[in-house]
């Protein structure tokens, strides 16, 4: 697990779906940490490392930070997409003028889809039982 640092920090939360991501961006080097692991290892696969990078390669700030992030609820995804969230509202903290490149990437807007809950007599949100006429 990383241990605590000292240095400034810029503090953000992401949400998607079930998925919620707190996030502490360091300025400098150093190893993306997601849950104690490298972030290169908790999303192995190359989408996500473009996916994860897209806040830094917009902003051309890609090398100038490294991140903590904590990932509870939801699936790898969803993780993700709340990692990402929490990483563009924190570029945001360190200097507001990033902001219009970050929503013109769309890396600002919280995705608002959500589950739909099941409905009593349905057999899912909106899935029926079989009609029989006779």
């Amino acid at each position: 697990m990383a241990e605590p640092r000292k240095d400034k920090f810029y503090q953000a939360i992401g949400r998607r779906k079930e998925s919620t991501a707190s996030i502490r961006m360091f300025a400098g080097k150093g190893d993306s940490m997601v849950n104690g692991i490298a972030a290169s290892t908790y999303f192995p696969a190359e989408a996500f490392q473009n996916r994860l990078m897209a806040s830094f390669r917009a902003t051309e700030t890609e090398g100038k930070f490294y991140f903590v992030a904590k990932a509870a609820g939801g699936g790898k995804v969803g993780q993700l997409d709340a990692v990402v969230l929490g990483i563009a509202r924190a570029l945001v903290l360190f200097d507001g003028n990033l902001r219009k490149p970050l929503r013109d990437a769309g890396l600002m807007t919280r995705d608002p889809r959500e589950k739909e809950r099941k409905k009593y007599f349905l057999k899912k949100a909106r899935k029926r039982p079989q009609y029989s006429k006779r």
